[in-house]
């Protein structure tokens, strides 16, 4: 394949241009909507999941389990077994959410009767749409899908997002590279750890909620999910980057990481200029914490889409600014501070709006170089949970792990440097 890029300038200028998107890029979240009115070729019989494409038979437990737990949900099939059926007669189609600009969380399936929020990059319009986050324990992303799963979806779409689409109305566009800069100053890194963003996001949208007028007792329980769930703005913050990584790859340019995402079976990224071509290794489960009572041979390999985050410079390129997170994701604020230092190896500059001010507000290290990792043989540190490889389990630790050396090598092959 020939790419044009023998003159390293013309790399280099290509490189600055798409900095200057990662740069000046400016997410706000407009509202919500249905996933199937609003996500490009989104339709009843789709299901969208994290990570490269992955056929039925080869998906791991957590997410054929959370596939047929969404097909239950979308009343397309009335149990688990005939959701199963269902998908074994070919009814139901597969694609990546990245490939219809789209992200969630760990299994990340998106079907479409859920809501999802939009985030619309401020200059080009651009969208990007992510489902709400469901909170901690036994959740859809995580491959549980028993009857109290199913009513917490439901709930979700009947009664919290028409409500939260009513009050977001109210508040008007929400800038949130602002509310991410912010929390980075607050101890999050805006991906395992979102405590200050999500009491941000409370504190903001209460008002607006109050004034709906809606009856007390759907007020308290919309504030409640909102306020118990740490995890709420992870949805926002995915729904951000995903915005900042579709501007930046709309250049069609450089050999920047746009997206880097897995489904449990394999890793695999997207780099500036080539697209939408997706370049895969084998998934790996690598240092995690596990939840008491669970072993490392539960474990599900890297899945999920939110490794968004850290294409864009947060998550484990920003664990400086989060030395709490130690306690949940394991190793020293020490080690922290080295993992995050060691990414500057990999990328094409810091970022000017993500400071952190224990490192004196220097910014965060941003734009992965495809040249840089292969060159170094440094590989991105990613922040994540884990799944429990049994069905209907839900999460079992969390931890750091690392996108494989071999996508990069392989994007850099197809780009010819």
């Amino acid at each position: 394949m020939t790419t044009g890029f023998s003159d390293s300038k013309h790399l280099e200028a290509e490189n600055r241009a798409v900095l200057g998107r990662f740069f000046e890029a400016r997410p706000m979240l407009i509202g919500m909507a249905l996933a199937g009115h609003v996500i490009p070729g989104m339709h009843r019989n789709l299901v969208l999941h994290a990570g490269p494409p992955v056929k039925w038979a080869n998906m791991v437990p957590a997410m054929r389990s959370a596939v047929m737990g969404a097909l239950v949900y979308e009343g397309l099939a009335g149990t688990i077994e005939e959701a199963a059926a269902l998908v074994e007669s070919g009814a139901i189609s597969f694609a990546p959410a990245h490939d219809h600009n789209a992200a969630g969380a760990m299994t990340g399936i998106i079907t479409a009767s859920m809501p999802v929020f939009i985030a619309e990059e401020n200059t080009s319009g651009i969208r990007a749409y992510v489902t709400v986050n469901e909170g901690l324990g036994k959740v859809l992303r995580y491959g549980a899908n028993d009857a109290c799963v199913i009513e917490r979806l439901r709930w979700i779409r009947d009664e919290f997002y028409p409500l939260l689409n009513q009050a977001l109305a109210l508040t008007g566009p929400l800038d949130l590279k602002k509310m991410v800069a912010e929390a980075l100053r607050r101890g999050d890194e805006a991906h395992n750890r979102n405590k200050s963003a999500t009491s941000q996001f409370f504190r903001d949208i209460t008002p607006s909620m109050l004034a709906t007028r809606a009856p007390h007792e759907k007020l308290e329980a919309a504030l409640g999910f909102i306020a118990r769930n740490d995890h709420f703005f992870l949805s926002l913050s995915i729904a951000h980057a995903k915005a900042t990584s579709l501007y930046a790859e709309a250049l069609g340019a450089g050999s920047a990481v746009t997206v880097m995402a897995g489904n449990g079976v394999e890793v695999g990224i997207r780099v500036g200029r080539l697209g939408g071509t997706w370049f895969t290794a084998p998934a790996r489960v690598a240092d995690i914490k596990l939840f008491p009572g669970h072993t490392i041979d539960e474990a599900t390999p890297t899945m999920g889409d939110s490794y968004i985050t850290e294409s864009i410079g947060l998550g484990a390129f920003a664990l400086a600014a989060a030395p709490a997170i130690a306690s949940f994701i394991g190793g020293s604020v020490n080690d922290l501070l080295a993992r995050s230092e060691a990414m500057r190896r990999i990328t094409l500059a810091e970022h000017p709006d993500f400071v952190i001010p224990a490192l004196d507000f220097r910014g965060v290290p941003c734009a992965i170089d495809v040249r840089k990792v292969v060159e170094t043989g440094i590989v991105p540190l990613i922040n994540t949970g884990i799944a429990s490889n049994k069905p209907g389990v839900g999460q079992i630790g969390a931890g750091i792990q690392q996108i494989p050396l071999e996508c990069f090598q392989k994007a850099a092959a197809a780009l010819e440097i």
